[in-house]
């Protein structure tokens, strides 16, 4: 270790004058790029829209799906010229659900000029729904949180395994015959937050931003390597892998040198030989297995979105109750299976429980759960952060309740308001 670290000081001090200059090219690159982003950012003028259900939806989660194929149109083709001299980003929605002291309200947050595709969407699948104009809700939480007075808790969510592998979507809930039988996916959440006292609040949160088809090709290789069909690879994934399969067969050969006779060796070498003659498995797959492969191919022939979800559980500190922040995570566990996907904590983004200096950790935890939420950061600041989800998905998770949902709280217009006919004349 000693010898290393003399070697790369050795480099340093005779080759400062090239690596200086690079580090100081990504560093300002990044800077730039930093400060045209938050200046696009601040140019956006977001609108936050309530929707309010109508008495009766008897449409399925099927409708929902059709708006978010719809709202796919909003995709953004970023260029090279946009991204590094206007700081643009791909653009996102914010759908959101809350349980404000025991009343359930839907929510979307879109830029201004997608304001009319949005409305379009919903209303051309829900006539009977009403679009409103409304302050953002989460501006009115206290200043200072968490306090003495009130206590915060949140966390982000994500997928346990890639993201072509599909979560449990609404046909499975809606595949009974009788429609007294049929079970809204949506219907647990909605009790859950129905159920909040006055001084309670669940505030769900779900980013999506349109993508194109790069996850469907990794979608593609996935279903190749479950069948056991050749992968290719791309021109810098076989630089890298021959280069770990030279470092491995250095090992490999300095191993067999040492410990492994020559007939052991050949022996090795000719069962991996043999292994390599089967290069389709989807015959000897089992029923089980090729169900999975179905699931996949089903999953990625639909468009798809770039994914965040997270929620934060506050409330005065003499009502908080940490047992109501499972509220959320059950209702979303109901879309895993174990064979396919499905949700799972962020443990990243958890207020930490132990460690130095907990409670300082804690709270700066805390604080930027809440500041992310405000501000509904996405791409721009949190990069590595998302999954994909198709529209089948997102449908199952947020969508307009059908009439079997019977959350008391719920509030439901009993008719739509219309305006004046067109041909009305003006005086």
């Amino acid at each position: 270790m000693a010898e290393t670290f003399k070697l790369a000081l050795k480099l340093i001090l005779e080759y400062w004058w090239i690596i200086t200059p690079v580090a100081l090219f990504f560093i300002l690159r990044n800077l730039w790029l930093s400060y045209l982003q938050t200046k696009y950012l601040n140019s956006l003028k977001w609108v936050f829209l309530e929707i309010k259900i109508p008495k009766e939806v008897p449409k399925t989660p099927k409708a929902m799906e059709q708006t978010f194929a719809g709202l796919h149109a909003a995709q953004d083709f970023i260029t090279f010229t946009d991204k590094w001299f206007k700081g643009e980003v791909p653009g996102w929605f914010s759908l959101e659900i809350i349980g404000q002291g025991g009343k359930v309200k839907f929510f979307i947050r879109t830029v201004e000029k997608f304001r009319n595709l949005v409305e379009a969407q919903i209303y051309a699948q829900y006539p009977g729904a009403e679009i409103s104009e409304a302050e953002d809700y989460s501006l009115a939480i206290p200043a200072k949180i968490p306090s003495e007075d009130y206590d915060l808790w949140g966390t982000e969510l994500i997928l346990s395994k890639e993201d072509a592998y599909p979560i449990r979507t609404f046909p499975y809930f809606f595949e009974e015959a009788k429609e007294e039988e049929r079970i809204d996916p949506i219907a647990s959440l909605a009790e859950g937050l129905s159920s909040l006292s006055p001084d309670e609040y669940i505030w769900v949160q779900i980013l999506i931003s349109p993508v194109g088809d790069k996850w469907k090709e990794k979608g593609d290789k996935l279903v190749e390597k479950l069948i056991g069909k050749k992968v290719e690879r791309t021109k810098g994934g076989l630089i890298l892998e021959e280069a770990h399969s030279w470092f491995q067969a250095l090992l490999s050969g300095l191993g067999d040198l040492f410990f492994a006779s020559s007939e052991e060796f050949s022996v090795k070498k000719s069962v991996k030989k043999e292994e390599r003659k089967v290069e389709n498995l989807i015959l000897y797959l089992t029923p089980g297995q090729r169900e999975v492969v179905s699931e996949v191919e089903k999953n990625i022939s639909k468009l798809g979105f770039r994914t965040l979800i997270r929620f934060i559980y506050w409330a005065k500190s003499d009502v908080f109750s940490s047992a109501n922040r499972a509220l959320v995570i059950g209702a979303f566990k109901q879309f895993n299976t174990q064979n396919l996907n499905g949700f799972t904590v962020n443990l990243k983004t958890i207020p930490p429980k132990s460690g130095l200096f907990v409670k300082r950790r804690k709270f700066n935890k805390k604080l930027r759960l809440l500041n992310n939420y405000r501000k509904r950061h996405f791409l721009h600041n949190l990069p590595k952060r998302g999954f994909i989800l198709n529209t089948e998905e997102l449908a199952t998770i947020y969508h307009i309740p059908g009439k079997i949902v019977e959350a008391p709280t719920m509030p439901r217009i009993e008719a739509k308001k219309g305006g004046p006919p067109a041909s009305l004349p003006i005086e």
